[in-house]
This record gives structure tokens, sequence and C-alpha cells, in this order.
């Protein structure tokens, strides 16, 4: 079933921020973004205490990280229904399902599953998909309906207001530094040009997760929260692959914010700045938070 990741042609802007945008198409930081995003799997897939037979669908599945480890967990009578925006997404599962019939496919944004009847599946997953939804209460509404009495949700979702909050402008987790200044031109650069566009990155935490939950009518809903603040990090890396990096589907490359909020000089002079902390292995620090939310439809 798995194949090697390849560079496909990706033609709309959630398939190009999966395959290459997110990691600057680096061998080196998809490796190491694969390990956290395994944990990230892990805990989903744990949260919704699978059955062999169990019919899972995986919304807002993006390349398939949350369904084919679910795959892997299922027996010969399971099935993964795949859900994404993005048709081009899709069809990158299926050339990775390679003709597996436990696998389906459906167009279908989490607060619109039209496609997938009522009471049809058993387990409900998402991760870093409500992020992305201005409906996330209808995209709760939309996973009631969709499970059959007992069905479970496992969900994971970042909680993106925490760091807007306490670190607003820490673009690269450095701290303090001499180019403070510059980053913060950066920064700028995201609010004013990806505000409308990311707000519903910012618009809510882990409290309205719960709430909606128990106001689409799921039971036994619990949340698992971890915050970090300024914990240690892995070291920058290469400067020009970070560059690469978009921080989210919305938004530019760093390096394209880079280019409209610097002068020449000053871009020069981040560069300079950025390329000796690599070149040095200087550590960064993190700040984060994330949920974990399981819930069940009554019986």
């Amino acid at each position: 079933m798995r194949r090697a990741y390849d560079d496909p042609v990706a033609t709309d802007k959630w398939a190009q921020w999966l395959l290459t945008r997110r990691d600057g198409n680096s061998v080196s930081l998809r490796a190491r973004h694969a390990l956290e995003l395994a944990a990230f799997r892990d805990g989903v897939l744990e949260g919704a205490g699978l059955a062999a037979d169990d019919v899972v669908l995986d919304v807002g599945c993006g390349t398939g990280l949350i369904g084919f480890g679910a795959l892997d967990r299922l027996g010969p009578d399971g099935r993964v229904i795949f859900s994404d925006v993005s048709l081009d997404v899709l069809d990158e599962c299926r050339r990775t399902a390679g003709g597996d019939g436990r696998c389906s496919f459906v167009v279908a944004s989490a607060d619109d599953l039209a496609g997938i009847a009522d009471a049809s599946v058993d387990v409900v997953t998402t991760r870093s998909v409500l992020i992305y939804s201005d409906r996330k209460a209808a995209a709760f509404a939309e996973f009631f309906r969709v499970l059959r009495p007992g069905g479970r949700i496992s969900l994971f979702e970042p909680i993106n207001r925490f760091v807007e909050q306490l670190r607003p402008d820490d673009l690269f987790g450095m701290g303090d530094s001499p180019v403070n200044d510059l980053i913060a031109k950066v920064a700028d650069v995201y609010r004013g040009t990806t505000e409308g566009t990311t707000r519903p990155m910012m618009d809510f935490d882990e409290r309205d997760l719960v709430d909606w939950a128990v106001a689409a009518g799921f039971e036994a809903v619990e949340l698992d929260y971890r915050a970090q603040v300024d914990v240690p990090a892995d070291p920058i890396g290469d400067w020009e692959t970070l560059k690469c990096v978009a921080p989210n589907p919305l938004a530019p490359t760093y390096g394209e914010a880079i280019v409209a909020a610097l002068t020449d000089d000053e871009r020069e002079r981040l560069d300079t700045y950025m390329a000796a902390l690599a070149v040095a292995g200087t550590p960064t620090r993190r700040t984060m938070a994330t949920a974990f939310l399981r819930a069940r439809t009554p019986h």
C-alpha cells in the first residue's frame, strides 16, 4: 500500500502545501515533521477505539496520515472513507491506496458531508481540519449526523489562539534577538495579508471544542489539552530551506513574506544572522498548544 513520496503535480493550495510548501520540499525537513505527525496520528487513532470491522470517516484526510494509519489497525471487513475539499489530495490518496477495496473517496467539507449517509459510519477522525472552517459548530453537527448510535469522534486540533496571544511575533522561536525589528515586520505581513483567510485558525480555543461537541449531542466528551511555552526545540537547520516553507496552506512562504516586508539591506541583515544561527546549530524555542477530543453519540 505504501509508495515512495515523490513530487506530484499539485494544482490547488491544499495539495501544494501538503506535498511541497509545508516542508519546503526538503527530504530532511519532511522526515523531521513526520515524527511529530506520527505522534498526532497515533493520538487520534488511540482515542478512536477502533474495532476490526469499523467504518472510519477521515474528514479533511489530506494525504491520508490518519486514514492509512486506521487501515493498518482495521481487519479485512473494516473500511476507511477518505474525505477532503481537495480533489488533488484525494487523487494522491487513491494512488497511495493502490486499489485497496477497503478505501473510498468523497469530496466534501467538514461542515457539509452531503456525500455521507446518515448513521453510516462508526468513527469520525480529523487532524488539523476545524482550524480552517468558518462553521465549526456545523461540522460537529455533521459528524453527529453521519455516526451510528454509539459512534465515536476522535479529533486533533492545534490551538493557535494560544500562540497568537503569547508570542505573536516570534516566527522562528528565537526569543529576543538583534533582528527582532525585522521579524516583527515579517509578522506584520502575515497579519495584513492573511488576516481574513486565517481568522478561523484564531477564533476558538479548547473550551469551544467541548462546547460544540456537547451542543451537537455528543456524550462522554473528553479533551486532553497540552500547552508549551518556550520549551527547547530543534535548531533552524538550513535557512534557505526554511524560507521555502509556508506556515499554513493559506499563507505565503517565509521567503515570500520576507521579500514583501523588507528592503534589500534588511533582507541581507536577516539572512546573515539566520544563516549564522543555522550553521551554529543554535536551538530554538517552541510555544504551542494542542487538543485531542473524544466523544460518542448516544446508544
